[in-house]
């Protein structure tokens, strides 16, 4: 029997609002080879990367046959100034922005992860999540290996080190042929850098020259803030290889269906990246505008909850005809900590984050456009607030299906039971979130709007068929620990 709905609100934590209600990518990853400013250069990649992660930052660099890695916990413009340059010379860097879960916000997590060992120097940087990973710790530990965090990424580099494979790009197919799930890697080493992504291709990484330097990124959006040119994606299950050579691509790995993930596309990237070679704002729109032609009501206003979800609503208020208003204000400004006042304020979190535009709402008809829900929680008090300044109607569409599955490749999703459209009907969520109607994109109609991207995408999240497959013990393990 399903839990209340009312129930389970009062049973999330009152810092709530520091998860967002939304889904997390855990990681983004820079990396540059042959810059003067390497580490400055990376820092401002990262800065276009931040939405990818807020707790941790670090970037790492290679002079002389030395690595320097530097690593805080915070915001990227907070963590990294002057003082913390001069600590990272060298012309080659990688740099790694962080999310994790609650209870595992821990410095010793933060990447890079850069060691020493009998073959040389080497760094990591790792987005995406290995399902396998708990069965290869176990097995490392118990052959003597010891580890200094709970990150999957850590279980290369022990692969790495323990290889009897002669040079590291041997020794990194072979670790890589043991494990299994999502990665998009930068490895630092004395032999220049690396970059490579899943068979599967899971989560995206990008390529990209700023003059005689390449860049890798996780999104374009970083390549904009420093003038670099887009080249290409790096494809699944490719490894490219950079040194004072140039550029080398190697293809190792036995091909395997494409399954990118479609999330990036509704909501962790940002409008102005291309993820697989398309535009983000363009899927967006689509989004909104399929969504539209399958759930069209009257209404006087379409309104967005920001900022994920603008594009998509420019797209249904274009098809439906239906003016657009910004109606919800976003504050950019949150920080990891607030204190709240003695005398307590009604949904006071979800206020710290949005405030409602009355001129734009009392007395009409709203369709709202959101782009997933989680757990509801957020968005039950977002409604509240229409309500509040006079909204006549409230109308929710959302712009993918229902969440009915927690990813095991690099999204921070709850549990299955947490998962409000897993436990609950639809009629069930519509009289709990307080909306007049609410209608979620059909699968279909999904993937009408990414129709023309280069490969197949992984949708799990909505149909839980798991393109890699994973064991009890993974999926346990996986929601325990912080990926990245």
């Amino acid at each position: 029997m399903s839990e209340p709905l009312d129930q389970k609100e009062e049973r999330i934590e009152s810092n709530e609002w520091l998860t967002d209600d939304k889904p997390h990518d855990q990681c983004g990853v820079f990396g540059i080879y042959g810059h003067p400013e390497a580490a400055k250069i990376t820092y401002l990649g990262l800065h276009s990367l931040q939405h990818r992660g807020q707790e941790s930052a670090g970037i790492c660099t290679m002079e002389n046959g030395h690595l320097f890695n530097y690593k805080r916990m915070g915001l990227v413009a907070d963590i990294f100034d002057e003082s913390a340059f001069k600590e990272l010379p060298g012309k080659t860097a990688i740099g790694h922005v962080r999310y994790s879960t609650t209870g595992s916000s821990q410095l010793r997590n933060a990447q890079p992860i850069a060691v020493e060992y009998a073959q040389g120097n080497l760094a990591i940087a790792h987005n995406g999540n290995l399902v396998n990973a708990r069965r290869i710790r176990d097995e490392l530990e118990a052959r003597g290996s010891i580890f200094v965090s709970t990150v999957d990424s850590e279980v290369i580099v022990h692969l790495i080190a323990r290889s009897s494979q002669g040079t590291l790009v041997e020794a990194l197919i072979s670790s890589l042929q043991k494990v299994r799930g999502a990665y998009s890697l930068l490895i630092l080493s004395d032999d220049g850098l690396l970059g490579m992504r899943d068979p599967s291709g899971f989560r995206p990484l990008c390529l990209g020259k700023l003059d005689d330097a390449w860049v890798l990124a996780s999104e374009t959006c970083a390549f904009d803030i420093i003038d670099a040119k887009y080249v290409r994606d790096v494809e699944p299950g490719e490894i490219v290889m950079i040194n004072e050579n140039g550029l080398v691509s190697i293809k190792p790995f036995e091909k395997t269906p494409s399954s990118m993930c479609i999330f990036e596309y509704i909501y962790f990237a940002r409008p102005d990246s291309r993820i697989y070679n398309t535009s983000v704002q363009k899927v967006r729109k689509q989004l909104g505008r399929i969504l539209a032609q399958e759930a069209a009501v009257p209404a006087d206003v379409v309104v967005p909850v920001p900022d994920s979800s603008n594009m998509a609503a420019t797209g249904f208020a274009e098809e439906s005809k239906i003016p657009y208003e910004m109606g919800l204000i976003r504050n950019h400004y949150i920080g990891r900590t607030f204190i709240e006042p003695d005398q307590t304020i009604r949904d006071f979190g979800a206020r710290l984050k949005y405030n409602a535009v009355k001129e734009s709402m009392e007395g009409k008809r709203v369709i709202l456009i959101d782009d997933s829900i989680v757990r509801g929680t957020t968005m039950r008090k977002i409604v509240k607030m229409l309500r509040n300044v006079g909204a006549k109607e409230v109308h929710l569409r959302i712009t993918s299906p229902p969440i009915i599955s927690p990813c095991f490749y690099g999204m921070d999703f709850p549990s299955r039971k947490e998962l409000i459209a897993a436990t609950h009907s639809l009629e069930e969520i519509q009289t709990y979130l307080r909306v007049d109607s609410l209608v979620y994109l059909s699968v279909e109609g999904m993937m009408k709007a990414v129709k023309g991207t280069p490969q197949g995408h992984c949708t799990a999240c909505f149909t839980a068929k798991y393109p890699v497959a994973f064991d009890e013990e993974t999926e346990k393990y996986s929601l325990e620990v912080n990926k990245c």
